[in-house]
């Protein structure tokens, strides 16, 4: 598989390394990678990470604004594109057709050529124009595969978020991931769930000491009367 890997300088770049990562346990896969100006700018504030050590993790790699890339080119055959994090002027640029930089005309190609088309589009809240956008994507065939955090798998870190999250956009390309912690069933989630609070919430995880009610006394404060003690 050849897999086209876009990504701009939208927060998350975090999101965007780990594919990369994940990827390099594939030896049939061979990922082209576009860094965004803003992109270099982003991963150096969020990972503390050159472009060069990014850059490293691909097997090719391209500079923002090389329109002569080999990725520029439907007759350049490529199975997909995922574009990871996306910023909302990448996903507007790339609705309306304007292919300015390599990451957009790379995605230009990707949505022309009916390709596999992935985007993870990173921003909160979202306005008209962003849910327009993304829908009209939709539309035209790409999938949108925002960085939602599960929580059935019970993450302990951010890590594990940024693992699911990662292994749901593979999922995308058919591409198994090692670190996916999948639904397994209502049986396994209630053996593995973790323990509730007791008592005031002293010691609990989820409900630090400090911070919490008593469990009878936020009972007691809540109207509704099936949620008060008996």
């Amino acid at each position: 598989m050849r897999l086209i890997v876009g990504m701009t300088g939208a927060t998350g770049a975090v999101l965007g390394v780990r594919l990369l990562t994940e990827l390099r346990h594939h030896d049939d896969v061979e990922t082209h990678l576009v860094l965004s100006r803003w992109a270099r700018a982003t991963l150096e504030t969020e990972t503390g990470l050159g472009a060069r050590e990014v850059a490293a993790l691909a097997d090719v790699t391209y500079g923002p604004e090389d329109q002569g890339a080999a990725i520029s080119s439907g007759s350049f055959r490529a199975d997909g594109m995922v574009i990871i994090p996306c910023s909302m002027k990448t996903l507007a640029g790339i609705r309306t057709g304007y292919a300015e930089g390599l990451v957009a005309r790379a995605a230009d190609v990707t949505l022309k050529e009916r390709r596999r088309f992935v985007l993870v589009p990173r921003e909160t809240p979202l306005n008209e124009i962003h849910l327009e956008n993304m829908l009209a994507l939709a539309r035209m065939g790409a999938s949108i595969v925002p960085p939602m955090p599960a929580f059935y798998n019970h993450p302990a870190t951010v890590d594990d978020i940024v693992d699911h999250i990662v292994a749901r956009v593979l999922d995308q390309f058919g591409i198994e991931s090692g670190a996916a912690r999948r639904w397994q069933g209502m049986r396994h989630a209630a053996a593995t769930r973790p323990t509730a609070p007791t008592g005031d919430g002293a010691g609990s995880d989820l409900i630090p000491a400090d911070q919490a009610l008593s469990v009878s006394n936020a009972r007691e404060l809540n109207h509704d009367p099936s949620l008060r003690p008996a």
